[in-house]
C-alpha cells in the first residue's frame, strides 16, 4: 500500500510558476511508475505527466509540454512536477498517482486505469 500526498499548489498569476511534490510512504516507491493527472471544475480527470520508476523516461500531456517538468527523487520517495508559464486554463486539482504493481514497471502508464494508488489532490489557481 502507497500512501501519496501532494503539496504546493496554491494561486498564482498567469506566466507564474509553482512546484508540485507528492511525498510517498509505504510500499516501495522506486518499483512505481509516477503520474501526475488534474480535474478542472466540470471537467474529466486528465493525464498531466509520468516518469518511469527510475526516472530514466517522461511523458507529457501535449497542453502542457514544454511548460511542465516531471522529475523524482527516490531517495527521498517523492515525485515533483515543475509548473512555468501557468496559465488560466491550468487551473484545477492536481492529483500524483502510483502505477498498479501488476504493470511490471514497463512502458510509462498515461491512463487511469494503469495507476493504483492515488493523492487527495492540491489545488492550483491560476488568475489571469
Amino acid at each position: 500500500q502507497v500512501h501519496l500526498v501532494e503539496s504546493g499548489g496554491g494561486l498564482v498569476q498567469a506566466g507564474g510558476s509553482l512546484r508540485l511534490s507528492c511525498a510517498a510512504s509505504g510500499g516501495t516507491f522506486s518499483r512505481h511508475a509516477m503520474g501526475w493527472f488534474r480535474q478542472a471544475p466540470g471537467k474529466a480527470r486528465e493525464f498531466v505527466a509520468a516518469i518511469t520508476w527510475n526516472g530514466g523516461n517522461t511523458l507529457s500531456a501535449d497542453s502542457v509540454k514544454g511548460r511542465f517538468t516531471i522529475s523524482r527523487d527516490n531517495a527521498q520517495n517523492t515525485v515533483f512536477l515543475q509548473m512555468n508559464s501557468l496559465k488560466p486554463e491550468d487551473t484545477a486539482v492536481y492529483y500524483c498517482a502510483a502505477d498498479k504493481n501488476s504493470r511490471g514497471g514497463i512502458g510509462i502508464p498515461k491512463y487511469s486505469y494503469e495507476y493504483e494508488y492515488w493523492g487527495q489532490g492540491t489545488q492550483v489557481t491560476v488568475s489571469s
